[in-house]
């Protein structure tokens, strides 16, 4: 099976409800939550766990995962910035079958903190 590796930064709230799956699937979006946003790079990933997440809740991560590429073909990739901002806009709905569609877990491969208004990273294998 073809599969093509992507990339979701979160919060610590969101990690602990990857987890309660067993790191096999996200969590249902909120009400005020449309889309799924898994992304391309993690470059990309990275710069949102460290930019936005670290300022939301003080800490980040960027997991990784694998994702038929069958699955994946009923979806455009999005460029939303620079080259290495491009993600994927999953419907809410559809989350369920994205998560299906993941083969093998979800990934935790970089964390990064705030401390003293400098964010720290360290790498998890």
């Amino acid at each position: 099976m073809n599969t093509v590796t992507l990339y979701r930064p979160v919060g610590p709230v969101e990690l602990q409800r990857i987890r309660e799956r067993n790191n096999l699937g996200f969590p249902p979006r909120l009400p005020e939550q449309p889309f799924f946003y898994p992304v391309c790079t993690v470059e990309y990933a990275e710069q949102i766990a460290r930019d936005w997440n670290t300022q939301a809740g003080g800490i980040g991560f960027v997991t990784q995962f694998d994702v038929a590429q069958a699955f994946l073909a009923n979806y455009q990739v999005h460029r939303v910035g620079a080259s290495q901002h491009r993600e994927y806009w999953i419907p809410a709905e559809d989350l369920p079958a994205f998560n299906q569609a993941i083969v093998g877990s979800i990934r935790v491969i970089r964390r990064f903190e705030t401390r003293k208004q400098a964010p720290v990273v360290s790498v998890h294998g």
